[in-house]
């Protein structure tokens, strides 16, 4: 009797021992990776700012590269599209350098006024002129502004400003889906114009955050099941959404009509090889591959640059993913939900939205009207897009402060 009280007691002092040492293992490694952090004395993430200016950078050149046939056509200037966009970055700089000094308890406060603002814009954009069969536009001046851009950042405020406040409403499947009734408002807008492209995003980065945020297995699986049952009915009642998922299995069964924009991007893409034709002397972008300088973009690099060049620039991508999902892990642990939620929305938005323009492109999706994030042409695409690598710099901010000992909400 006396022996098997001794071995308890050793099974309970072991187990407590081993416990010990787990926590110890688990404080030890957080105080590794704030000392490695905090080592650089940075207040920034030194290399996201890098990788971010670098790639506009290059995506600066490629536009220009890409558009200059279509701006020089009829006499016209061949630097049209490139100072324009590069009127587009100065706008965005300026404005991701004012939203970087800004607080995210601001961001979260003002979340309802956000919301509200991309509604009015998705409903004003319905009275907008029509492009190509679909109203996306908003015009003012030789500008024009994409509502669906604005509310994709929206979207990511509101489920993470809600998550932090009600993650409660999950355990309940009966209330669970009033989360999404802003999303699904906004969703009908976005049919409306329409654009199936942003539609599919947002319902991933919604799809995604109720994930991160811990609903149970079997209401994610119906909610999912939910979600693709309506896109899947939103491609059987259009003829042209069935249309493009027929066409891109095969492209050069009708290589002039439903397939002729990948037949060409698939052309661009051989052309390169291992290492691209040379910057600039991409033969498709001369008024053979539609788009070249907007959704097909990735092609043309891939033609000029090569298989290389394609693997470095998913590379890139791959790797402001992986950054914006560590900086939302490490707000996490500092606890601070709101950032975490919105740090990781950024990341799935770039994620799915850079997988779904690379896929369209290699041939392994249906066509969408869907901009690679921080290098196709395009106004609101890329200032909203740097509004938000500054948000995911001012969360990391935040996070290095807390961890020197300041007071953040």
């Amino acid at each position: 009797m006396f022996q098997t009280g001794m071995l308890y007691q050793q099974a309970c002092l072991k187990k407590t021992n081993d416990c010990k040492t787990e926590v110890v293992h688990m404080i030890t490694e957080s105080k590794l990776l704030d000392r490695k952090i905090l080592k650089s004395g940075h207040n920034y993430d030194q290399n996201l700012i890098w990788v971010v200016l670098l790639m506009t950078a290059f995506s600066l050149m490629m536009i220009y590269s890409a558009s200059i046939a279509y701006a020089s056509h009829d006499g016209g200037s061949p630097w049209f599209y490139l100072e324009r966009q590069a009127i587009f970055v100065a706008i965005g700089g300026l404005g991701a350098l004012a939203i970087s000094k800004i607080p995210m308890w601001l961001w979260k406060k003002a979340t309802p006024y956000v919301l509200g603002i991309s509604f009015i814009l998705l409903v004003a954009v319905l009275f907008g002129r029509e492009v190509n069969g679909a109203k996306r536009w908003i015009g003012i001046g030789p500008f024009n502004i994409q509502p669906s851009e604005v509310f994709k950042l929206a979207a990511i405020f509101y489920l993470s400003s809600f998550f932090t406040r009600r993650a409660d409403i999950l355990k309940d499947l009966k209330k669970v889906w009033y989360v999404g009734i802003p999303i699904g408002l906004g969703l009908g807008l976005l049919m409306m114009e329409p654009d199936f492209g942003s539609t599919v995003v947002v319902t991933v980065i919604f799809l995604g955050l109720v994930y991160l945020a811990g609903l149970p297995a079997r209401w994610f699986a119906v909610i999912i099941t939910f979600c693709v049952a309506a896109l899947g009915l939103l491609i059987l009642i259009a003829p042209y959404r069935m249309a493009r998922m027929t066409s891109f299995l095969d492209p050069f069964k009708d290589p002039m009509g439903k397939g002729y924009q990948l037949s060409h991007a698939l052309m661009a893409i051989a052309r390169g090889e291992w290492f691209g034709v040379g910057l600039g002397a991409s033969l498709e972008k001369r008024f053979y591959l539609p788009e070249a300088h907007t959704d097909f973009i990735f092609a043309v690099i891939a033609e000029e640059f090569g298989f290389l060049g394609m693997v470095a620039l998913i590379f890139c991508y791959g790797w402001l993913v992986w950054r914006a999902f560590s900086i939302g892990k490490q707000a996490r642990d500092l606890d601070l939900y709101f950032s975490a939620f919105v740090a990781k929305g950024i990341g799935i938005w770039l994620g799915i939205q850079s997988f779904f323009n690379i896929g369209v492109n290699i041939g392994l999706l249906p066509t969408k009207g869907l901009t690679l994030p921080l290098m196709s042409y395009g106004g609101s695409a890329v200032i909203v897009m740097l509004c938000c690598m500054a948000i995911l710099l001012r969360i990391d901010y935040e996070n290095r402060r807390k961890m020197r000992g300041y007071q953040v909400e």
